[in-house]
C-alpha cells in the first residue's frame, strides 16, 4: 500500500540581530528563540529542509528605510542571524529585500526542486514579526499552492494584540493551521512512522 507523505520545509523569517537585539528590537522575540531551537534540531532529525529567509536591505530601499530607519542592511552585524539559531551547513539561507519571503527571492523555486524535484507541499512559518513579514510570506506561500502551519509559539510580534491579529487574519484568509510546536514536533514524528510503513511495504 501507497502513502503519500507530506512534505514539509520550515522558514525561519527575520531571527537576525537588528530585530532580535539592535536597531528594531523586538522585546517579545526572545520568548521564541528556544522554540525554534527545538524545531530546528527536529527538522533536521527528521531530514526536514530549513530556509532562512532574512533582510538584506540596500540603500535604495526607501519603501521600508523611509518608515522603518534603516535596518539589517547588507554586510552589517545587524543583518547576521542570531548566534542561537545559526544555520547549519545542511540549511538554505534566502535573503529578501522586502516583507515577503517569496518576493524576487526565488524561495518557490527552491522549494519546488526539493524532495526529489516533488518539491515542498507544506511551510512551517516561524520568525518575525506574526503581523508583518510572516503575514505576507504566508499570502504569497498561499498563492502559489502551499500548505500553511503556523508555529504560534514560533512566531512573535511588537506587542500581544499584533500578534493574535497576525495570527487570526493568516488562519481565516489563508486557510493555515496555527500550532504549538509541540505539536507540530508529533507531526514530525507520526510522519517519520509513515515513512518507515512505506519503506516495509516496498520491500
Amino acid at each position: 500500500m501507497y502513502i503519500e507523505l507530506t512534505r514539509y520545509a520550515i522558514l525561519v523569517i527575520d531571527m537576525q540581530n537588528d530585530f532580535v537585539k539592535g536597531k528594531l528590537k523586538c522585546e517579545r522575540a526572545s520568548n521564541i528563540i528556544q522554540n525554534i531551537h527545538t524545531l530546528l534540531i527536529e527538522a533536521r532529525n527528521n531530514n526536514i529542509p530549513v530556509f532562512y529567509c532574512i533582510d538584506e536591505h540596500l540603500p535604495m530601499d526607501n519603501y521600508e528605510l523611509n518608515l522603518w530607519g534603516p535596518h539589517a542592511m547588507k554586510g552589517t552585524e545587524g543583518q547576521k542571524i542570531i548566534d542561537e539559531l545559526k544555520p547549519m551547513e545542511s540549511d538554505f539561507v534566502i535573503p529578501k529585500r522586502t516583507y515577503s519571503a517569496f518576493d524576487g527571492t526565488g524561495l518557490d523555486r527552491a522549494l519546488n526542486g526539493l524532495y526529489g524535484g516533488k518539491g515542498v507541499d507544506t511551510i512551517i512559518i516561524t520568525g518575525l514579526h506574526t503581523n508583518i513579514c510572516d503575514r505576507h510570506s504566508s499570502y504569497d506561500a498561499f498563492t502559489r499552492g502551499f500548505k500553511i502551519i503556523v508555529a504560534e509559539d514560533g512566531v512573535e510580534a511588537f506587542t500581544e494584540e499584533e500578534h493574535r491579529s497576525g495570527l487570526e487574519y493568516i488562519k481565516r484568509m489563508y486557510g493555515a493551521d496555527i500550532k504549538k510546536i509541540e505539536e507540530i514536533v508529533e507531526i514530525f514524528k507520526r510522519n517519520r512512522v509513515k515513512i518507515k510503513r512505506n519503506s516495509q511495504n516496498q520491500k
